[in-house]
């Protein structure tokens, strides 16, 4: 990934907080098939091994966990919020036309070697855990146990383990840090009109450690 050193997130207590809360992510791999790509709910554990692991599951009629091997590297991309910029947010542009369109994100990658866990204890601590994280907001949190055995028990057995263990993780904030902080500031604006709170947020963080 191209990161200008201005974007650049080497925090990794930031890349985990953003993974924690985008943990929808793409995993690719290159395969017996070729190039794939699946989109997968991820769990990470920050505290197993040096750069935490990443747990998810497939479909076992999914191809992918037969196509790669144990030990195989594989790329997690996690997109942490986007939005289009317009140049008529920046207050400079109105006294010197000097500004044109822009994407701004926030995206990590997690590269990793993974080991194909298709047993059912994996699976279910993968599933209770996803699970408790996701339904902790709802009023009447769905818990594994409300669904009867001979239902569930089929459903898991469906299913087969992903485990990845984290040897790289790169960050990219591409939120103005190259701009003026009334720019910065002016673009935010414009977000947050939009209906774009996410990256709006995180352009107001930028522009307060710009003062």
């Amino acid at each position: 990934m191209y990161i200008p050193d201005d974007f650049a997130e080497n925090r990794l207590d930031v890349l985990h907080s953003l993974i924690a809360d985008y943990p929808f992510g793409v995993l690719f791999t290159h395969g017996s098939n070729g190039l794939d790509a699946n989109h997968l709910p991820f769990e990470l554990q920050a505290n197993e091994g040096e750069f935490g692991m990443l747990h998810a599951h497939v479909s076992r009629n999914n191809s992918v966990w037969q196509d790669i091997k144990n030990g195989d590297e594989v790329l997690v991309v996690f997109q942490a919020g986007d939005a289009y910029i317009s140049p008529n947010w920046y207050p400079s542009k109105h006294e010197q036309h000097r500004q044109v369109p822009t994407w701004n994100y926030r995206v990590v990658h997690a590269y990793g070697k993974v080991t194909i866990r298709d047993d059912e204890r994996y699976v279910r601590g993968v599933v209770a855990r996803l699970t408790r994280t996701h339904e902790a907001s709802q009023p009447e949190p769905w818990k594994m146990s409300d669904a009867p055995k001979d239902y569930l028990e089929p459903m898991l057995k469906a299913i087969v383990g992903i485990e990845i263990e984290i040897t790289k993780l790169q960050g990219k904030s591409k939120l103005g840090q190259n701009k003026e902080r009334r720019d910065i500031l002016g673009a935010a604006d414009g977000l947050l009109k939009s209906g774009h709170q996410t990256i709006a947020n995180a352009m107001y963080s930028v522009a307060e450690l710009n003062k």
